[in-house]
């Protein structure tokens, strides 16, 4: 079977990024906020405040380099995933080739054991020790390709225009079955228009994102790679695409399941706590959506899925625990054929 290349390369790339050991000379953590930067050099315990603007992200880097004695390449940002209020800072550093890892709120929080009292100060020199004592083991922070932003925010528009049209069809359908249209037609006729428009922009968010595909071939090819595993659908396919930064953030399928929520954890300790086994609540709650609605397409439609998923509860283990399990295996399935390049067979159509 011949390998993907898009795969490979991105594999590399990942790997390239892990291997990099750097020693950096020091470390500034950012505290990003709507309108402001506030930074926080760690050995020198100083401070800065600037603009969240490209005007006062150069400030900001000047004031680094002129304080620290030290070369922007040997030092190591930190801040915060606060969405799109570090996007923009992210993309600067990138263009600039600076190194900066971008983190979850809540694993600094919970790094650092008990805190008392906050201010952006203060949360600034939080993320300056965090990267500090991490600095020798961080990974630097790699920017997805436009082409899969681009995706990540019709996909999010869209499900917010999803969720307004399904709101109105249930409010539509309560008050049809308790209140006549005929004496209320002015409620029901702007609600129904509503519907139809949200239809239509829908469409035009699907269309666009259609759009992108067609113009990025690495992430159709894996788009229509991971479509071909029985069970998986087209929003599950393009999720999986935007969390994985088409296939570069995670190189096996187990890490994913893990960020995904789908991957059992022990729950023990000595002899007096014996808990069960279970996923944990820390996960893309998203992700973990669409990944049940696909277990159970997937035991319906794919005979290979319902035979593994009847045997386990024929034996015992309960449905959710084996609908679990099918999440697992689809995981799987999925980096198995973007890995080989080659869409998936149903082996169980070829068995004697």
């Amino acid at each position: 079977l011949r390998p993907n290349k898009g795969f490979s390369s991105a594999t590399d790339n990942s790997n390239k990024l892990k291997d990099k050991v750097m020693k950096f000379e020091e470390v500034i953590g950012i505290d990003v906020s709507k309108l402001t930067l506030d930074a926080c050099i760690h050995s020198l315990q100083i401070f800065t405040q600037v603009p969240n603007t490209k005007k006062g992200y150069s400030k900001l880097f000047s004031w680094a380099a002129k304080s620290t004695g030290c070369s922007l390449e040997q030092i190591l940002f930190c801040f915060e995933h606060t969405g799109m209020y570090s996007y923009a800072l992210s993309c600067y550093m990138s263009e600039g080739e600076m190194n900066y890892i971008m983190v979850p709120g809540l694993e600094i929080k919970r790094s650092l054991g008990i805190q008392r009292g906050k201010n952006d100060q203060i949360d600034a020199r939080k993320i300056a020790q965090y990267a500090y004592r991490r600095r020798e083991e961080v990974t630097i922070y790699q920017l997805p390709e436009k082409a899969i932003n681009k995706i990540r925010q019709l996909l999010s528009l869209r499900e917010k225009l999803v969720r307004q049209r399904a709101g109105y069809e249930a409010s539509l359908k309560d008050m049809s079955d308790f209140i006549e249209s005929s004496e209320n037609r002015i409620v029901f006729t702007v609600q129904r228009n509503v519907v139809k428009t949200l239809v239509r922009e829908i469409e035009k968010v699907e269309n666009e994102i259609d759009r992108v595909l067609a113009e990025s071939p690495d992430i159709m090819n894996n788009y229509k790679l991971i479509t071909s595993i029985t069970g998986v659908g087209r929003q599950t396919a393009l999720q999986l695409i935007v969390v994985t930064n088409n296939f570069v953030s995670f190189d096996d399928h187990r890490k994913l399941a893990s960020y995904a929520g789908v991957a059992p954890f022990p729950y023990t300790s000595g002899t007096s706590i014996r808990g069960k086994t279970k996923v944990s609540s820390l996960a893309n709650m998203r992700l973990k959506s669409l990944l049940s609605a696909c277990a159970v397409s997937a035991t319906r439609h794919d005979p290979e899925m319902k035979i593994y998923f009847n045997r386990r509860t024929e034996n015992g283990k309960h449905k959710m625990n084996s609908l679990n399990a099918v999440k697992n295996k689809l995981l799987a399935r999925v980096f198995a054929v973007v890995r080989r390049g080659t869409p998936y067979v149903a082996m169980c159509n070829y068995a004697a």
